[in-house]
């Protein structure tokens, strides 16, 4: 396997992730070969990492209407591994790597139902103000929640 920037050892980092989202490959998001089409990963970490968001209780606070704040995507990276096919299950896992003031590296495992790794990706979320559009430090509290999402901050 090729070296992952973001990866120092595969087998500690795909255990690292404690949050999966199921996905299920749907006719549509197939290429004329039949495997998943090169775009297709982008959208399943966003649905797993809202799901993830949703399930450590920040979503629901940024979707308020009383809310400042909303979080946007400011990079996202995708390696592809292993083919995927139409029908297939996979588990999207999404798991904190850093804090910043007012980001999150977020990192992300596409894994077929053997286990198998089918992509990876990392991405920025920036958490920014509805009216200025600039970032919003994080609170302390919104800090421990993403603290204690994940295990293995670095």
């Amino acid at each position: 396997m090729k070296h992952i920037s973001y990866i120092d050892d595969l087998n500690e980092w795909k255990a690292s992730f404690s949050f999966f989202h199921p996905i299920k490959v749907r006719f549509s998001e197939t290429d004329a070969f039949g495997h998943l089409n090169n775009t297709v990963p982008f959208v399943y970490f966003e649905e797993a990492r809202i799901e993830f968001l949703r399930h450590i209780g920040l979503m629901d606070r940024w979707l308020s209407e009383t809310s400042e704040a909303i979080p946007v995507v400011a990079d996202l990276q995708c390696h592809f591994l292993q083919q995927v096919y139409f029908a297939e299950r996979l588990q999207i896992g999404v798991k904190v790597h850093e804090i910043g003031n007012s980001s999150v590296d977020l990192h992300y495992i596409g894994q077929k139902e053997d286990g198998t790794i089918a992509f990876t990706g990392r991405g920025i979320m920036v958490q920014i103000s509805k009216q200025t559009g600039k970032g919003i430090p994080w609170s302390d509290e919104m800090r421990s929640i993403l603290k204690g999402s994940s295990e293995t901050l670095t």
